[in-house]
């Protein structure tokens, strides 16, 4: 009789489960795939029909991405021969570099207002997740469903209000008012993720630490916030997402000053339209800060080892 294990898949199903996973990867891979390939064709290559596969890359995609051209006539360009590789790329338009484009500026906006409006979301929303986990708060029931209220309708019902709002307070196009409202979109999501993570660390832990001699506030930073690392780490890559990605308000609410990546990377031009390579240039780069504070986040994404470890 052979041995069998109600816990231990079989092989078969080891491998029908690891083709279905590689082959989910593989197609949700291929958008992405695509933005990266397309970032290096021309732009006839990137609007071609029937879609090219097989092509001569180019890095026209991104000199555009970066640089800001002008037409000149050909003595001007016969007068000043090109100094590197980008000016030989730009030249087969009769045209030539004439300073960076803002792109570097918009990414910085994003940087800046996506982790910062992260890192303030994480820490207002771990006080008030320990606060409705561990007290008795008043009224905490109704409290909960008014906070995830907030994320009930969708952003341009309230977005003449808010844009109302920040004209008279001076916060429009302004990195502190970015700030601020993204962090008042995704503390509702963090409360809600990190009290169940809290919820699931045992008071015994914190009841311990205080019979030693910890006060609250130690307890909370040395032995809470260890243990709910897993669901700090995951609501973060959650709420970087959305302030990373957002276009709505970023488009209301922006211009110049605090302009982020979304808005800008549309609007870029080439020679006869849409310069679709430097899009598809922008949208890689732009991708690649969420990709390693993801990865670099992973090995906190497993569940917490203290679920279950005190039995009440």
């Amino acid at each position: 009789m052979s041995s069998f294990s109600v816990t231990e898949p079989s092989k078969r199903s080891k491998w029908v489960a690891g083709t279905l996973v590689i082959t989910y990867a593989l197609i949700t891979m291929i958008p992405l795939v695509w933005i990266l390939l397309t970032g290096f064709k021309s732009p006839a290559d990137a609007i071609s029909y029937p879609p090219k596969v097989v092509f001569d890359p180019t890095l026209e995609g991104y000199v555009n991405l970066f640089t800001t051209r002008t037409r000149q006539t050909q003595e001007f360009l016969d007068a000043n021969p090109p100094q590197n590789w980008a000016d030989d790329i730009v030249r087969q338009y009769d045209m030539v570099i004439v300073g960076p484009s803002k792109f570097g500026e918009r990414f910085m906006n994003s940087v800046i207002i996506g982790f910062g409006s992260t890192f303030l979301s994480i820490f207002l929303g771990t006080l008030a997740a320990y606060a409705f986990s561990r007290f008795k708060v008043p009224l905490k029931d109704d409290l909960l469903f008014f906070i995830l209220s907030t994320r009930m309708m969708p952003p341009v019902a309230v977005a003449i209000p808010i844009f109302l709002m920040f004209r008279n307070l001076g916060l429009s196009d302004t990195h502190l008012g970015m700030i601020l409202l993204y962090t008042g979109v995704n503390i509702s999501l963090a409360v809600w993720l990190l009290k169940g993570f809290i919820d699931e660390i045992p008071r015994e832990y914190e009841e311990a630490a205080l019979i030693d001699g910890y006060t609250r506030f130690q307890a909370f930073y040395k032995v809470v916030l260890p243990q709910a690392a897993t669901g700090i780490a995951s609501t973060a890559i959650f709420c970087l997402i959305f302030a990373w990605n957002e276009y709505a308000f970023a488009v209301l609410l922006t211009s110049a000053t605090a302009q982020t990546a979304p808005p800008f990377i549309p609007t870029i031009i080439g020679v006869g339209g849409l310069d679709w390579p430097a899009v598809a240039a922008g949208a890689t780069i732009f991708l690649i800060p969420v990709m390693v504070f993801t990865i670099l986040m992973r090995k906190h994404l497993l569940r917490g080892i203290t679920f279950g470890a005190v039995r009440k």
